[in-house]
């Protein structure tokens, strides 16, 4: 069964009548196809509407869908001959990181992703995309191999937030996101980075800190939950959509505060109700970012990755 949200009641609605239709086609001689057709048109109609004018409370709902396709969809599509590497070489493994290295359109490349999970076994297999420090000095591991071997490097990024958990504070889950941070600021190959669903915090920015930072339209990218922003300012979560508003989380606002490069649009009523298409777009994109950093020395890549960061959030001062 399709998962609605809240604000897509009427369009529900409308497609349990194309449902009902076909039913009763299919149990008699009814031709239904003119009657369908026209609530299809109203479906699409009603998508455009809603969709149009999402607020960014409604886009949260959007990139936290349980049928949006996740990182696992996003490698199997994307990536031939992909092998995961596991493991810290300190610790332990955490699924909630996928990392390893295949072929993106016949160029080699080091992939990193946060792996949210499709099902009860599979999201509590990885954690809900929440990543604990062992996760982040995997990816770390992985980006140094792409220096050595002079590899790009590409992420996709999908998480909450990194695990807020006690053994991994114990762990040093911060030292493992600044050092991530740190080792991506000194990558001399070209990072393109992709937000596909959330981008949650430093547990994002740990594998976002790419030449070209790309967002699907209705992902979201912001320094805090907006539950949690609203617990903290107002001390009452219920005013999250309030917070998801004031934090300017949209791929939209981000695009026009000049924080991230681009944006993919999606099919129309989101990439969960089409997600080879969205994934196709994905690929578009992602492909032309890669082809823009071609022919780059190593040192330009470093400093045109560094002097990006360097200079976010100075869009429009003086």
């Amino acid at each position: 069964m399709p998962h609605f949200l809240d604000f897509e009641k009427p369009i529900a609605e409308l497609e349990g009548q194309i449902e009902e239709l076909r039913r009763l086609s299919d149990n008699g001689d009814i031709n239904i196809a003119e009657e369908v057709g026209k609530l299809e048109d109203k479906v699409e109609r009603q998508l455009r509407q809603t969709y149009g004018k999402l607020s960014a409370w409604q886009k949260v709902q959007v990139a936290r869908h349980p049928s949006r396709p996740k990182c696992g969809d996003y490698v199997a599509s994307l990536i031939e001959e992909f092998v995961p590497l596991a493991g810290d070489r300190g610790y332990a493994e955490d699924a909630a990181l996928v990392a390893g290295i295949g072929r993106y359109r016949g160029r080699p490349v080091v992939v990193l992703g946060q792996e949210k999970g499709n099902d009860t076994d599979s999201r509590l297999h990885h954690n809900f995309g929440m990543v604990r420090p062992e996760g982040y000095r995997k990816a770390q591991r992985l980006m140094e191999l792409a220096t050595r071997f002079q590899l790009p490097v590409l992420s996709f990024v999908d998480t909450s937030g990194a695990y807020p958990g006690v053994g991994a504070e114990e762990r040093g889950q911060s030292e493992a996101i600044v050092r991530a941070i740190q080792v991506s600021l000194g990558l001399q190959v070209p990072f393109v980075s992709l937000i596909i669903g959330e981008g949650g915090s430093g547990g994002a920015v740990a594998i976002a800190t790419a030449n070209t930072v790309l967002m699907l339209e209705h992902a979201v990218y912001s320094v805090i939950s907006p539950e949690g922003c609203a617990s903290i300012l107002w001390r009452d979560g219920e005013r999250a959509q309030d917070a998801a508003e004031a934090l300017k989380i949209t791929a939209q606002d981000l695009a026009e505060l000049k924080l991230i490069d681009g944006i993919v649009d999606e099919p129309l009523g989101g990439a969960h109700r089409e997600p080879d298409a969205a994934i196709a777009a994905a690929d578009e994109a992602i492909d032309n970012a890669m082809r823009a950093l071609d022919g780059m020395a190593g040192s330009a890549l470093q400093a045109h990755r560094r002097e990006k960061f360097l200079n976010l959030g100075n869009a429009g001062l003086a």
